[in-house]
Formats: structure tokens, sequence, C-alpha cells
């Protein structure tokens, strides 16, 4: 049971990675102020190495880890969309972020509550991705 919750646990993380790195990459070009654009790029830093160690763990595993769902994807890429064609300010990419953040912690600490057996590694990782997830969407509330 606790190699199943880990790579479950494991493959919830390798997908809210993917969904974090693909939203900043969406919204990123678009950020006029300076110090917002350094935010999204150091929490995407962040995302990519948490990858990297999810990607090691999943190898141990022979797993290939786990891409967000086509229709989450989807809603994000048109919410995004119809929300910067009518308004495509720093104020309007940091309430997006923010709701981002907020799903992504919303679903990483159920999958963190579902999967109770995984390995404390699992779980850590886990921990840091939901830390960084938060931190992010404290530090852009200025640019709401």
């Amino acid at each position: 049971m606790i190699e199943q919750d880990t790579i479950k646990l494991l493959r919830e993380c390798d997908a809210g990675v993917k969904m974090g790195v693909d939203s900043i990459d969406d919204v990123i070009e678009k950020v006029e102020s300076d110090g917002f654009k350094n935010y999204l790029e150091n929490c995407k830093c962040g995302h990519e190495k948490l990858d990297k160690e999810i990607q090691n763990l999943l190898e141990c595993y022979d797993d290939e880890g786990k891409d967000p769902s086509a229709v989450s994807k989807g809603m994000s890429w048109v919410k995004t969309n119809a929300k910067l064609m009518i308004d495509d300010s720093d104020k309007t990419i940091a309430d997006l972020m923010t709701d981002g953040c907020n799903m992504g912690v919303k679903s990483l600490s159920r999958y963190l509550n579902q999967y109770k057996a995984a390995d404390e590694q699992s779980k850590d990782i886990a921990k840091r991705l939901i830390n960084l997830e938060e931190r992010l969407a404290i530090d852009i509330r200025p640019y709401l």
C-alpha cells in the first residue's frame, strides 16, 4: 500500500508542477511589472526544481508520471485567454494566478490526505509544492 500511495501522490505532484509551469508560461510575457515578473520566474524555477525531484523518484518506481488532464488544461487556457482579452493588466494576471494557486493548494492537500500511506519523502515534496503555491499567492497580493 505504501508504494501505491507513494506513486499516486507523486503522479499528482507531477501533474500539479506541470500545470503550475504551464500557467506561468501562459501569462509571463504579458506581465508589465518587473517585480511581479520576478516572482513568477522564481516560482517557475521552484516548480522546475521540484519537478526534477519528482521525476527522479518516479524513475525509481519505473513510472512515467502524469500530465495535467486535458480538461483542466483546456479550462485554464480558456479562462486565462478570455479574461486577458478583456483586461490584460497585471491585476488580472495576479487574479488568475491567485485562483490557480488556490486550486493547486486545495487539490494537493486533498491528495496528501487521500494517500496517507505514501512515504515521507513524497509527502514532503507535496508539502513543499503546496508551500510554493501558497507563497506565490501571498507574494503577488500587491498586484491584485
